[in-house]
C-alpha cells in the first residue's frame, strides 16, 4: 500500500515532535510504501534534513508557502455554480466539494484570479458584512495574503497513493482533503494539539497583524479545520480532552478516535539510574529550544532554587538551531542570573547517556499535544514536573480507570515559582520521587508502547483500503 502522509512546518526538516511520530510510523511499517507531502514557511532541499529517511520513503515532494509553484493547471471558465461555491468557501459559509474542485481544478494563477471581477466582488461582499471601517485597500490585500498560499498549494498535482494521512488540520488537512476528492481515496487525520486553536493564540499575540483583522484570521484557521473534519474518514487525537475540542469545533462524533503516542519502551526501560556522587538535585529536560517550550521558565526556577540553597544541576537536551535568536536569550539569561555553573544547554544529545543522572524532569511547554519526551522519560522510571496543557496531566496521573499513582506533579504554564518548589520537594523526597517515577514507568508499559498505536493505524490503514476498493498504485 502506498500511503501520503502530509505534515506542515515538521518532518524530515524539524527535529521531535511531530517530526519523531511520523519517523516512528514509517520506521514501523516496512510494509507499506510512504510519499511524504511536507508543506513549509520557505523551500528546502535534502541538505535541510534532520531524519535518515527509511528505505520505504518513495518520494519528499516540499510546498514552500512563499513560492508559487511551478506547476500549474490551465484556467477554465467558472459556472454561476463554481463562483457561487468559491464565495460560500472564501467567506467561511461554506465547505462543500464543489469549492475545492473549483480551487483546485479551474482557477489557474492567484494573480489572475486576484485580478477577476469575482475575488473584487467577494471582498467586497465580505468588507460590507464584516462592517469594517479602516482602508478598504489594505482589507483588499489582507485577503491576497491570507488565500495566496491555498491557492498555490491547490494547483499543484500530487503523488497518486492509496490513502492520505494529514498529522494536522490547516494547510496540510486542506491539501489531504483536495487529495481525497481528486484521487477518490481514504483520508485520516491526526491531531496532535489543536491546529487551529494553536494558531488563534498565536493571532491573538500577534502584532504584526492588525487587530481589526485578527478575527477574520481566527475565523480562517478554524474554516480549514472545519474542511478537514468534514472530508477526514477517522478524526484522531492523542487524548480525550483534545477529542472534545475537536467535536466543540465542528467534526462529527462518529468519526472521532483517539490512538495515544507510543515510545520505545523496551530500550528506555533498562535505563539504570546511577548512584549519586553527592547531594544533588539532577534536573533534566528533553525539548526543543523554541519559545512555545518556555525554556525560559526553568531558568527561572532554576534561579528560585539556587536562592533558596538547593544544590542542583540542571541539563537541557535539544536542539538549539530551530530558533537560534531564541536560544541566545536563553544563553544570556542564564549568563544575567549567574546560573552558568548550574544549568546547561547541552543541545541535541544520545538521551540515553544522559537519562540515568536524573532525578526529575521538566516540561514547561505554554502548549502541547501528547509529548513524547515525557513518555521516555516515565519509561526510564523518572518523575515529571510538566505543564497543564495538552496531555500532560492525562500522562502524569493517569486516564480514568488508570491503577497506577501519580507520576509527578502539574503547574500552570509560566509559573517558575510552582516549578521551585516542586523541585524542592523532590529533592527533599528522594524515596518518594522513586515511587513516582515507577508509576510512571508501569503506565507507559501498560498502554504506551510504540506496538500499540502502530497496531492500531495499520488496520486503520487496511480497513480503510478494504472500503474504498482496494489497491490504487
Amino acid at each position: 500500500m502506498k500511503i501520503g502522509m502530509v505534515v506542515e512546518g515538521s518532518y524530515p526538516y524539524v527535529s521531535g515532535g511531530v517530526a519523531s511520530w511520523v519517523q516512528m510510523v514509517v520506521q514501523k511499517m516496512p510494509q507499506h510504501e510512504f510519499e511524504i507531502i511536507t508543506i513549509t514557511p520557505e523551500s528546502m532541499t535534502e541538505k535541510d534534513f534532520r531524519y535518515q529517511l527509511p528505505d520505504n520513503i518513495s518520494g519528499i515532494t516540499n510546498l514552500p508557502l512563499n513560492l508559487k509553484q511551478f506547476q500549474r493547471r490551465r484556467q477554465q471558465p467558472l459556472t454561476p455554480e463554481d463562483e457561487q461555491a468559491i464565495t460560500d468557501w472564501m467567506i467561511f459559509n461554506s465547505t462543500s466539494s464543489a469549492a475545492l474542485d473549483a480551487l483546485g481544478r479551474k482557477l489557474g494563477s492567484s494573480s489572475v484570479f486576484f485580478s477577476s471581477p469575482l475575488f473584487w466582488e467577494i471582498v467586497q461582499k465580505s468588507y460590507q458584512e464584516e462592517q469594517q471601517t479602516g482602508s478598504f485597500i489594505d482589507y483588499f490585500y489582507m485577503w491576497q495574503g491570507m488565500f495566496t498560499p491555498i491557492l498555490e498549494l491547490l494547483q499543484f498535482d500530487f503523488p497518486k497513493v492509496d490513502v492520505i494521512h494529514s498529522a494536522s488540520t490547516g494547510y496540510a488537512g486542506l491539501v489531504a482533503s483536495l487529495i481525497k476528492r481528486q484521487q477518490d481515496i481514504p483520508f485520516l487525520l491526526t491531531e496532535h494539539g489543536i491546529y487551529s486553536r494553536e494558531r488563534e493564540e498565536e493571532i491573538l499575540q500577534a502584532s504584526w497583524i492588525a487587530s481589526y483583522y485578527k478575527k477574520r484570521w481566527v475565523q480562517f484557521f478554524h474554516h480549514l479545520s472545519k474542511q478537514a473534519y468534514e472530508d477526514a474518514d477517522h478524526i484522531i487525537t492523542l487524548f480525550q480532552r483534545n477529542s472534545e475540542l475537536q467535536l466543540e469545533i465542528g467534526a462529527s462524533a462518529d468519526k472521532l478516535m483517539i490512538i495515544p503516542n507510543g515510545i520505545q519502551y523496551d530500550r528506555l526501560s533498562t535505563v539504570q539510574k546511577l548512584p549519586k556522587q553527592e547531594n544533588k538535585l539532577v534536573i533534566g529536560a528533553i525539548v526543543r529550544i523554541v519559545p512555545i517550550k518556555d525554556i525560559k521558565t526553568m531558568i527561572q526556577a532554576a534561579k528560585l532554587l539556587d536562592e533558596r540553597g538547593i544544590p542542583f544541576e540542571m541539563h537541557i537536551m535539544g536542539p538549539l538551531d530551530e530558533d537560534e535568536e531564541y536560544a541566545d536569550e536563553c544563553y544570556r539569561l542564564i549568563e544575567q542570573l549567574n546560573l552558568s555553573s548550574r544549568v546547561f544547554l547541552v543541545g541535541k544529545v544520545n538521551i540515553m547517556e544522559y537519562l540515568p543522572m536524573f532525578d526529575v524532569c521538566l516540561l514547561t511547554s505554554i502548549s502541547e499535544g501528547q509529548p513524547l519526551a515525557v513518555l521516555e522519560g516515565m519509561a526510564a522510571g523518572i518523575p515529571w514536573i510538566v505543564s497543564d496543557v495538552g496531555a500532560c496531566a492525562e500522562l502524569v496521573f493517569g486516564r480514568e480507570g488508570d491503577p497506577f499513582g501519580p507520576a509527578g506533579f502539574t503547574v500552570p504554564p509560566v509559573h517558575p515559582e510552582e516549578v521551585a518548589q516542586y523541585c524542592e520537594w523532590f529533592y527533599n523526597h528522594p524515596e518518594e520521587a522513586e515511587k513516582f517515577g515507577m508509576n510512571g514507568k508501569r503506565r507507559v508499559e501498560k498502554y504506551y508502547q510504540v506496538h500499540q498505536f502502530i497496531d492500531q493505524y495499520v488496520d486503520l490503514y487496511e480497513e480503510r483500503r478494504v472500503v474504498h476498493g482496494g489497491h490504487r498504485v
